[in-house]
């Protein structure tokens, strides 16, 4: 399956893009508040989620999910969610986990057959 890609890059790329902008900025432009980098980052991690969703139309609910997540941790780390890199990172990908048992595992059919026959697109 080919990966989904906005600008002809993977979203994750767009999303480091976007933070590394935001501390440039920060550090040598206008200086930025840590509240109002979390608050950009924040959005544009549920901005990218959204996108994700609507490119991959009916598989998209997972992406919509995690990119949701996201933005939720993000906010509540801005709101005083004091929780270290390594429970940050447990947190995302038990949501992750989540999303893919409850909303892909269901929805989302195999390009074969068990008996490695492909199936019509």
């Amino acid at each position: 399956m080919k990966p989904t890609l906005i600008f002809g890059r993977e979203p994750s790329v767009i999303l480091g893009a976007v933070a590394v902008a935001v501390q440039f900025v920060s550090a040598f432009v206008v200086n930025v508040d840590q509240d109002t980098q979390t608050a950009i980052n924040a959005a544009a991690v549920a901005l990218v989620g959204f996108a994700v969703a609507y490119m991959v139309k009916d598989e998209g609910t997972f992406a919509s999910f995690v990119g949701l997540g996201q933005a939720a941790l993000a906010l509540g780390m801005n709101l005083g969610l004091d929780w270290s890199a390594d429970r940050q990172a447990a947190a995302m990908a038990a949501l992750t986990i989540l999303g893919q048992f409850w909303l892909v595992r269901d929805r989302v059919t195999a390009p074969v057959t068990r008996e490695g026959l492909r199936l019509a697109a």
